[in-house]
């Protein structure tokens, strides 16, 4: 009598699912009612109502907000629990299911085959209850979404990825060819997970490796040793075979180097240039002609007085303690950071109050991006990311979570130790090649009139200034408050024409650092592309990845004799596009027969 096939098991999500979601919503409900009844409590005193003679009233209202309030609660907790009880997913023998829908009933299918990478993130919240929410994203391009999963317990989430990642193991070794049974065995060998057509006993090795330590990795491992209320024991997901965390230096410098740090200290060189131009002021007033010692008089009075040093002092307070709080909040957002290959996989986690977890398959992993900002340029650091096919979440705050460019493996390292991370992170980028071709020579003065010019902010800016000068002196009338106006006007003017010689001089100084910095190289696998500046990013990526590639010119560049060469991954949200701009157009011919199939072979 032949066997019945077994039923796949059903896995629902954590219970919290129901009583912390009502929690949250009605959390909110609460807030929203206190702003309300709070405003118009202050609406009625501000209009003269005495509120003792209607006290009765008020209480009664009191009374069915609160009753409305656990009304919705209760009706929210009712659905939660109705969704609950149809929101659950299996691993089938080739795919994983997830069920979900009440009324609209809804199954997604995700071949093993196709998963990419399984990420966990959980708020501060959801750490302490010990649960977590899982989106798995499959190589599917800009038309797929990832897959969520919602308060999953900790370690059911970490028992989830590593099946998930050996059922994509064992579905490729038998495509491939080898038995089930051995394929299975060969998975349970590796990973440590047995599947059911391994035998019970196999077993897997594990093994770790030493890594930089900070002081927030303490803290972020009693946050894992705890696990949260409902985590559950930890789960071993398979063997390590390179890790490293970040030193107190690199966590420190990565919250100083972030962008919010950056426009601070922008802003705070800009007051304190007028500062300057206050105290200078005085000193010149009087020395020139009526009309120009008149303007320096009333520009002394406007920066030199008090009032305006009391609010330039309040300004860079605020200023320092914004950055204070923007430092700590990216210390905080990296405390704990890890980084390893384990297995065929790349995994990085990281964050003391909101957790995040990040992995990908290396044959899913589309480049190595080299990203240095202004500061990280000049402190010879860098960002190191790798690129990787990135899913579209149905949710438009998991949307923006998910158009982040690449996975971060270090956030800010050294640049001599980029080759020592990536040689045991991703070995397989190893013979990525060194000799870059540059841009035309003639790209320097296409450069200079390209960002100079055409995208001079400086430029463009003086532009704006003048129209709207020449427009207040034709059309402001020449009466006592309009001279004032003008003068008023004309001041600002000229300040202005300050700024735009500096945004002016600092497009010249990009456009150079541009023409020095960038350039192309490819070998029988690689292809890297550099684009230079105050800022640099280099990309490195195998071709067997590109997709499609081709070289662009218009009128001006065929005058020149340039192109811009584009290749296409499908790295990030619907794919990336690699460019540079003039490339020679001898080196843009050779390039294309080098992409052509069978053309890869460099001599």
């Amino acid at each position: 009598m032949p066997q019945a096939s077994q039923e796949p098991r059903r896995y629902h999500v954590h219970h919290s699912y129901i009583w912390l979601g009502s929690l949250q919503v009605g959390v909110a409900m609460f807030f929203v009612m206190l702003v309300s009844g709070f405003s118009g409590f202050v609406g009625a005193l501000a209009e003269g109502e005495r509120i003792g003679g209607d006290l009765p009233i008020l209480l009664l209202v009191i009374a069915i907000a609160m009753g409305s309030l656990v009304l919705i609660i209760g009706v929210v907790a009712l659905i939660q629990w109705l969704s609950y009880k149809y929101l659950y997913y299996e691993l089938g023998a080739e795919e994983f299911n997830l069920f979900s829908g009440i009324f609209n009933k809804k199954r997604v299918h995700v071949p093993y085959q196709r998963i990419q990478s399984v990420d966990q993130r959980a708020s501060l919240l959801q750490r302490v209850f010990g649960v977590c929410t899982v989106s798995i994203d499959t190589a599917g391009g800009s038309s797929n979404k990832a897959v969520t999963v919602p308060y999953v317990q900790k370690a059911q989430a970490e028992q989830l990825r590593a099946e998930l990642f050996a059922r994509k193991q064992y579905a490729a070794a038998v495509q491939g060819g080898m038995e089930p049974q051995e394929a299975a065995l060969a998975v349970a060998a590796a990973s440590g997970v047995v599947l059911p057509q391994a035998d019970a006993a196999a077993q897997a090795v594990a093994a770790g490796a030493q890594a930089p330590r900070n002081v927030l990795d303490a803290p972020a491992e009693i946050w894992t040793d705890v696990r949260g209320v409902f985590g559950g024991s930890a789960v071993d997901t398979g063997q390590v075979t390179y890790e490293y965390g970040l030193s107190n230096k690199e966590l420190v410098f990565t919250g100083l180097s972030n962008n919010t740090a950056f426009a601070l200290i922008v802003i705070g060189l800009l007051g304190g240039a007028a500062q300057i131009a206050g105290q200078v002021a005085p000193l010149v007033a009087g020395r020139f002609d009526p009309f120009v010692g008149q303007l320096v008089s009333v520009g002394s009075q406007l920066f030199g007085g008090n009032l305006i040093a009391a609010g330039a002092v309040l300004l860079l307070a605020v200023m320092a303690v914004v950055w204070l709080f923007s430092i700590i909040g990216t210390c905080l957002s990296f405390g704990g950071f890890r980084a390893c290959r384990r297995d065929n996989r790349i995994e990085v986690e990281h964050g003391l109050l909101q957790h995040r977890f990040q992995g990908v398959s290396v044959d899913r992993v589309q480049s190595v991006i080299v990203k240095q900002s202004f500061i990280r340029r000049l402190l010879g650091y860098c960002e190191l990311s790798l690129g990787k096919i990135d899913a579209m979440a149905e949710s438009s705050e998991e949307q923006q979570k998910s158009l982040s460019p690449g996975l971060v493996v270090h956030p800010f390292v050294k640049m001599d130790r980029v080759p020592e991370i990536l040689a045991g992170l991703v070995p397989e980028f190893a013979d990525v090649p060194v000799q870059s071709t540059p841009v035309a020579p003639v790209a320097l003065r296409r450069a200079l009139i390209r960002r100079g010019i055409l995208q001079g902010s400086g430029f463009w800016l003086a532009v704006l200034i003048v129209v709207g000068q020449v427009c207040a002196n034709a059309f402001v009338p020449l009466d006592a408050g309009g001279t004032t106006m003008l003068f008023y006007l004309n001041t600002g003017a000229f300040i202005g024409y300050a700024l735009c010689i500096v945004l002016f001089v600092l497009d010249i100084v990009g456009a150079v650092l541009w023409f020095r910095g960038s350039g192309f190289a490819y070998n029988e696998r690689f292809m890297q592309v550099s684009n230079g500046g105050f800022a640099r990013e280099t990309v490195s990526f195998p071709r067997k990845k590109i997709q499609f590639g081709f070289a662009k010119t218009n009128p001006f560049q065929r005058r020149a004799r340039t192109a811009t060469v584009n290749a296409r991954t499908a790295a990030g949200v619907g794919g990336t596009t690699i460019r540079l701009i003039d490339v020679c157009e001898e080196d843009a011919r050779s390039w294309l027969d080098w992409l052509k199939p069978r053309g890869n072979v460099v001599e």
